[in-house]
C-alpha cells in the first residue's frame, strides 16, 4: 500500500473509533427508526465538479439540501462504498479524491438522533492524462426569408416557414418545420480518443431526467439529427458529447423559427344584418423572458380592391370600399385596430394606390408582456372586418411572426 493509502486508512480508523467512543456516551447517532419527529427526513447533496473527474481531482461535496435545515442534522459520508459502517467523513461539507480511474458510488447519510435518511450517487472517475472532448454545433441559416430578403447571421439558426398559398377554410397558424442538427464540427479530445456519444437537450429549463442538471437531457442522439415539429419561436437547445475516455463536454446555440402565411383571392361577405361581418385568424404568440422565448414583432397586412365588382357607395362615407384588422388576446381584450387609418393613407408597403387599398397592424413585442397595460402572449386572433354593406374581395392577408 502507498504512504497515500496508508495514511488515508489510519484516518478512517481514527474517525471510526472517534465516532463509536462518543456513540457509548451519547447513545445511538444513527437509529434507523422512522418514529417520532415531525417533518420529513431526507439526505441530498451535491458536488462539484460533477463532470471530467480525473484521478487526483479534489471533489467537494455539500450535504446543506437535506431536510430539515434547521440545524439538527449530523452528516456522515461514504465516499467508495466499503461496507456499511465505513465513514470517510462528516459534517455537512467536506472534500475528497480518488486515486484510481472508475465509477464510485457515494452515500451521504443524515440523522436528527432519531431517524435516519440516506442517499447514494454514482461518480465516474476517468485517468488524470484524459483530455476533453469539444462539443460544436454547427450555425447556419435561411439564405432568404418569405420575402426574398436576405438573412444575414452568424451565431444562431435562423429559419423561416413560408406558406405561400393558405386556405380561407384554414385560418389557423399551425405549421411547423424540421430543424436539422449537425454535432460533426465536434472534435474528441486528443487523437488517439474518438466520440461515443452525442446527445441533444431541446428544453435547457426542463430536468427530464431528475439528475439537478437541466441542461444535460437525452432528447434526441446521434451526430446529425432531424428536430421534427418546431413551432414557431425561439429556442435555446444544447449538445452534450462523451468521448471513449469518459470526457464531457457541452455547448448551446439559439434557434428562431419566425412565420409569414399568405391567404389570397377570397372574398369577405357583406354586413346585412346590422353587424359587421369577421373573418378571425388564430396565433400562438411566445413571450416568456424566464425561458428566453420572445417575439420580436407579430405584423398583418391586408390589401383590397378600392372598388371590384361588388362594390357600392356607402352614406356619408368615401367613395371605395373598407376593411380593417383587429388583433385580441387570448382574453378577448381588443389590443389594437386600422379602423382609424384614413382613405387616403391607405397606401402601407408595395400597394397599388390607384386600384388597391392597403393596411398594416404592427404589434410590437411589447405588447405581448404581460402588465396592467399590456395583453399577454398565448392565443391571439386577427380579424378582418368589413361593415359595409357589400361583399368586398381581398387580394392577399399576410400573418407574419417574426422571433428574430
Amino acid at each position: 500500500m502507498t504512504t497515500h493509502g496508508l495514511m488515508r486508512a489510519f484516518q478512517k480508523s481514527l474517525l471510526l473509533a472517534s465516532l463509536l467512543l462518543f456513540s457509548s456516551l451519547s447513545g445511538c447517532l444513527f437509529e434507523n427508526d422512522d418514529s417520532g419527529g415531525n417533518g420529513e427526513i431526507l439526505a441530498v447533496f451535491t458536488f462539484s465538479p460533477t463532470s471530467n473527474i480525473r484521478a487526483g481531482d479534489v471533489i467537494s461535496f455539500d450535504g446543506g439540501d437535506s431536510t430539515p435545515g434547521d440545524g439538527s442534522l449530523t452528516y456522515r459520508w461514504n465516499f467508495d462504498s466499503e461496507g456499511s459502517i465505513d465513514i470517510d467523513a462528516t459534517g455537512r461539507t467536506s472534500e475528497w479524491s480518488y486515486d484510481e480511474a472508475k465509477t464510485f458510488s457515494v452515500t451521504l447519510t443524515v440523522s436528527d438522533g432519531t431517524r435516519t435518511a440516506e442517499q447514494t450517487r454514482s461518480i465516474t472517475v476517468v485517468e488524470a492524462t484524459a483530455q476533453a472532448p469539444t462539443a460544436s454545433i454547427t450555425q447556419y441559416h435561411d439564405d432568404e426569408d418569405c420575402e426574398d430578403e436576405e438573412i444575414v447571421e452568424n451565431s444562431n439558426i435562423v429559419l423561416w416557414i413560408c406558406e405561400f398559398e393558405k386556405s380561407n377554410t384554414d385560418r389557423a397558424v399551425s405549421e411547423t418545420k424540421t430543424v436539422e442538427l449537425d454535432a460533426s464540427e465536434s472534435s474528441a479530445g486528443d487523437s488517439s480518443q474518438y466520440i461515443t456519444d452525442w446527445y441533444w437537450d431541446l428544453d435547457l429549463d426542463d430536468d427530464k431526467d431528475n439528475d439537478g442538471d437541466s441542461e444535460n437531457d437525452n432528447d434526441l442522439a446521434g451526430e446529425t439529427v432531424d428536430w421534427a415539429n418546431v413551432a414557431p419561436g425561439e429556442y435555446e437547445i444544447g449538445l452534450t458529447v462523451l468521448n471513449d475516455v469518459g470526457m464531457t463536454d457541452s455547448d448551446t446555440i439559439r434557434v428562431y423559427i419566425s412565420y409569414a402565411g399568405y391567404w389570397k383571392d377570397f372574398e369577405m361577405g357583406g354586413n346585412t344584418s346590422g353587424n359587421a361581418q369577421d373573418l378571425d385568424f388564430d396565433v400562438t404568440i411566445h413571450y416568456d423572458k424566464d425561458v428566453g422565448n420572445t417575439i420580436s414583432k407579430a405584423t398583418a397586412e391586408l390589401e383590397y380592391p378600392q372598388e371590384d365588382d361588388d362594390w357600392v357607395a356607402s352614406p356619408g362615407s368615401s367613395n371605395r370600399n373598407k376593411l380593417d384588422i383587429y388583433a385580441f388576446n387570448e382574453e378577448d381584450d381588443e389590443a389594437s385596430n386600422t379602423s382609424a387609418t384614413e382613405p387616403d393613407s391607405r397606401d402601407a408597403g408595395d400597394c397599388n394606390d390607384d386600384e388597391q387599398d392597403c393596411v398594416h397592424l404592427i404589434l410590437s413585442s411589447y405588447l405581448f408582456t404581460e402588465t396592467d397595460s399590456t395583453y399577454g402572449d398565448g392565443e391571439w386572433t386577427f380579424t378582418i372586418r368589413n361593415e359595409r354593406f357589400n361583399d368586398i374581395a381581398v387580394d392577399q392577408f399576410v400573418i407574419r411572426l417574426h422571433y428574430k
